[in-house]
């Protein structure tokens, strides 16, 4: 069925209106920026904006205006916003993570050594005391009792 020039022109107007309202960023409940929500707003068929069909012309103009948005920096989509934020976010979230992996290992490793250092030295100690045991020349001191002062 062809169309008359006014259904045309009234058809023009609405997809126009439905490009500046995407556009802006007001979408439709699971709505995106893209040509599917734009024939569903407009109340046009999606296969009327390709090839050369009669709305392709208003198809490229969306796609251009939306190309200059994006360059421009802004994101009609607040999905988009929210999908850059959230990249953004696990990619610091990945870095910190990775520095605390790192300081685990470090932490893990230094307590290793700490542990290994403090059982050389109790070794070291029982090896003293054991030597000094078998030398009579060395003589031990008292011990003294819990919560005595000192001894006269």
């Amino acid at each position: 069925m062809r169309l008359s020039p006014q259904q045309r022109h009234h058809n023009e107007t609405k997809i126009r209106a439905a490009i500046d309202r995407i556009l802006r960023g007001e979408l439709p409940p699971g709505g995106k920026c893209d040509i599917k929500t734009l024939a569903s707003e407009s109340g046009i068929d999606r296969t009327a904006f390709y090839g050369n069909r009669p709305y392709a012309h208003l198809r490229e103009e969306f796609e251009s205006r939306l190309a200059a948005i994006r360059e421009a920096g802004d994101t009609p989509d607040p999905r988009d916003a929210q999908i850059s934020r959230l990249k953004t976010e696990i990619t610091a979230l990945e870095e910190r993570l990775t520095s605390r992996d790192q300081t685990i290992e470090e932490l893990t490793a230094f307590r290793n050594e700490a542990l290994s250092r403090l059982a050389a030295q109790h070794e070291e100690i029982l090896r003293l005391r054991h030597h000094s045991d078998r030398d009579s020349r060395v003589r031990r001191l008292p011990t003294r009792t819990t919560g005595a002062g000192p001894s006269s």
